[in-house]
């Protein structure tokens, strides 16, 4: 691993939304290289500082930022709404940026966020705009002849779901199920996950209808394994959801860390609408192995 690190390490902030916890760095001046090797081995919780992954701060010539984020298996992510969050909240906090509107550039599209304050002048979440849902099963992608599955029939070791394919940027399964607490997701969501019809494998998300307003639900994320929360996740179980005439356009999804108000304006903009918090939980200096 090579990397331009000070005797002082590389400076870190440990941040969590909803519990889905990453390392975010600044790197604005680029000298941190083979940014995936940096994530397994900080990522790792016994031997490094443990987390779902780091996100990187780089310089965007498209937006205000670019966020760049690795999995804690070392594959890039093109997008992650609960990172995006405390990526804004890193920049506001770092005094990098002092409005309470930006945008950052993520593999998915530049991401117009809005800093969410509290009485005392500190940034405690953020409502990101998440763009238009992708439905065409191409583009998500799904390997397939259909255009789009909402509610499609998908047979799996002898097991039949109705599934219905969304993109937020990354891919995403949603399979709507009366009983979620009770699935064996390390079984489940690894199948899914490397099954061929999903050639860049697939986020699985498994939801409860409460009411017509509120969703519970499980993620299995690709790469990672089932985490506390997904962002993009809570924004494909809404679209989902709505698509298939199960809840209203505003909806209360809750994960397993907490919960987020997904809005999907299919009146006017088509866009999709994430709130929720952003977390803080120490800063320090990492030292690579090669230090």
């Amino acid at each position: 691993m090579t990397n331009l690190v000070s005797n002082q390490g590389i400076p870190f902030t440990k941040m969590e939304g909803l519990g889905n916890d990453y390392i975010y760095i600044n790197d604005l001046a680029e000298n941190l290289s083979n940014l995936a090797d940096l994530a397994v081995e900080m990522s790792e919780r016994h031997y490094g500082i443990g987390s779902d992954g780091i996100i990187v701060l780089r310089p965007s010539s498209i937006a205000d930022f670019k966020m760049r984020m690795f999995n804690l298996d070392g594959s890039e992510g093109k997008m992650c709404g609960n990172g995006i969050r405390c990526l804004a909240k890193f920049i506001y906090d770092q005094h990098l940026w002092s409005d309470k509107h930006l945008t950052i550039e993520t593999l998915s599209g530049v991401k117009q966020v809005e800093l969410i304050f509290n009485q005392s002048g500190q940034v405690t979440g953020a409502r990101v705009n998440m763009g238009q849902p992708i439905l065409e099963n191409s583009l998500i992608p799904v390997q397939t002849k259909e255009a789009n599955w909402l509610q499609h029939p998908f047979t799996l070791e002898n097991t039949t779901y109705q599934v219905t394919a969304v993109s937020m940027g990354n891919p995403h399964l949603v399979i709507f199920h009366p009983e979620i607490t009770k699935l064996d997701l390390p079984t489940l969501g690894p199948k899914f996950e490397h099954h061929e019809r999903f050639p860049e494998q697939i986020n699985t998300e498994f939801a409860e209808i409460i009411r017509s307003n509120e969703i519970n639900m499980r993620v299995w994320e690709r790469g990672s394994g089932e985490t506390l929360a997904c962002g993009t996740g809570a924004c494909a179980v809404a679209v989902a959801s709505i698509l298939n005439g199960f809840t209203d356009n505003t909806v209360t999804v809750n994960l397993l860390g907490g919960s987020l108000i997904i809005t999907w304006d299919t009146s006017t903009s088509g866009d999709v609408y994430m709130e929720g918090p952003a977390r803080t939980r120490f800063s320090g200096s990492y030292y690579p192995n090669t230090h």
